[in-house]
């Protein structure tokens, strides 16, 4: 009776707010925006590893031959620009949700989000003068003159050439901005520009030609006026924060917003919490890797890329900042053979049930738990709201994610690389384009931790449905 209260307390007061929540227009287009994004990261997470053979010979005879600054280039402007991919996707969705031509808005949005940083870089001489280890290093990476030396010579030049030499180079795109730093910023503008794009349409502010215009063209000049109008707006805004504040929107959003966020998703408590919320919203028949992808893709991602960055210059350790939680965290561990980590029950099915019901079931899911997809037991079991196995589908995924934080944050295995790897990617596979053989042996042992902890519960829903049966078989239905 308790446990139908409960259930009707969280299907009731509970999920209906929180599934309002997830399908607003503006989660909706971060949602399906952030889709197309996901050729490029995995595309890209292809380059990152051919530009960083983990065989020392094999990444040597690459780099001697050019073929690794190749793969960088290729992995740069694939995943490297992920905010791009973002801020063009998620207005391009929203304007399409709402029935208007959506091409016009995502090239809005990235424009406005190039309008809205500095385009330009910090003079690498600027970067080195002073600091310890710095300086101009050779093409073999050994430095010619450290960062003193710099500062002495440069300061026996005439003034103006110490500024021409020490200035900001300017005119350039800060590729910094187009990866993971600039995706909160990217997420903001993609629905910001969505809205008022459809808001304005939806007014009518549009230029209307004659039907003897081409539609092609008269699509353009509709698009003209939001278009106009949001990019004006995008370029007072840049005008009084670097006039009054002397910075950019862009910075302004890592510094207040996304470095935080960020901090928080990386932390032991925000990936217990994540663990937790995923087969909670399943127990109860709601998309919890939807609801939750949703809402941490936006900081989970640029944790990846953040790793993946210092992975491509072979920096990949906590003590240079890497994250502990990424979204491969999400995808390959708290969701690993799918919600609930469940393959410990598979191998209960295969092995040890008694029970038709656990043994057909056990045949169907054997093949899509390879792969990290799990309807048929959260269905066909079910496990949504089936009391005998939620504690094992609620503890499994969030003792996994307490282990993988700490076997890595104790240095037992390396932080994830950053390589994209499918969210179907088998286990085992997964673990080594991650994180390496270390990883692939780590996730080995989360197949091992599943299957001691759903057995024990799976026996007793076993013996629960071997009863049932042998009644029904003893009344001859």
């Amino acid at each position: 009776m308790a446990e139908n209260k409960f259930g009707n307390f969280i299907n009731k007061k509970m999920l209906p707010p929180i599934m309002k929540f997830v399908n607003t227009k503006p989660i909706t287009a971060l949602k399906d925006g952030m889709v197309y994004a996901l050729p490029f990261i995995i595309i890209g997470s292809i380059f990152l590893i051919l530009s960083n053979v983990p065989i020392t010979s094999v990444s040597d005879a690459l780099k001697a031959s050019g073929w690794s600054a190749f793969f960088t280039q290729a992995y740069t402007t694939s995943f490297g620009f992920i905010s791009i991919w973002a801020a063009v996707g998620i207005a391009y969705v929203y304007v399409r949700n709402e029935g208007y031509e959506a091409l016009p808005a995502g090239l809005t949005s990235l424009s406005s989000f190039l309008l809205l940083q500095f385009l330009q870089v910090n003079n690498p001489l600027t970067s080195a003068m002073g600091k310890s280890g710095a300086g101009i290093t050779d093409a073999a990476g050994k430095v010619i003159y450290t960062g003193s030396q710099l500062s002495s010579h440069i300061d026996k030049l005439p003034h103006a050439i110490q500024t021409y030499l020490t200035s900001p180079v300017t005119g350039v795109i800060n590729t910094t901005w187009l990866g993971g730093q600039g995706m909160i910023a990217a997420i903001i503008i993609g629905i910001l520009v969505g809205w008022s794009y459809s808001a304005m349409m939806r007014a009518g502010w549009k230029i209307t030609l004659p039907e003897q215009v081409p539609a092609n063209v008269a699509n353009q000049f509709t698009a003209m006026i939001p278009a106009g109008i949001i990019l004006i707006t995008s370029m007072l805004l840049y005008a009084f924060f670097k006039g009054v504040m002397n910075t950019d929107i862009l910075q302004l959003i890592y510094k207040m917003l996304q470095a935080p966020l960020q901090g928080l998703s990386d932390s032991l408590g925000g990936a217990l919490i994540i663990a937790f919320l995923v087969p909670f919203f399943w127990f109860f028949g709601v998309h919890g890797g939807l609801i939750m992808g949703a809402i941490t893709s936006g900081l989970l991602i640029p944790n990846t890329f953040d790793n993946a960055n210092l992975y491509q210059h072979n920096e990949l350790s906590l003590a240079n900042g890497a994250h502990i939680v990424t979204n491969e965290f999400y995808n390959n561990f708290i969701n690993l053979t799918g919600s609930g980590i469940t393959i410990g029950l598979v191998v209960f099915t295969l092995y040890a049930a008694k029970s038709v019901q656990l043994k057909s079931i056990g045949k169907i899911e054997f093949i899509p738990a390879l792969f990290n997809i799990n309807e048929p037991f959260l269905f066909g079991l079910p496990l949504v709201m089936n009391p005998f196995l939620a504690i094992p589908f609620f503890l499994t995924p969030v003792i996994v994610a307490l282990t993988t934080y700490l076997v890595i944050y104790f240095g037992i295995v390396p932080p994830l690389n950053g390589v994209a790897a499918p969210w179907t990617t088998p286990p085992i596979i997964s673990g080594f384009l991650i994180g390496g053989w270390k990883m692939a042996v780590w996730q080995a042992v989360v197949l091992v931790m599943s299957t001691g902890i759903y057995f024990p519960f799976a026996k007793k829903y076993d013996n629960y449905l071997l009863a049932q049966e042998q009644e029904k078989a003893a009344k001859g239905e």
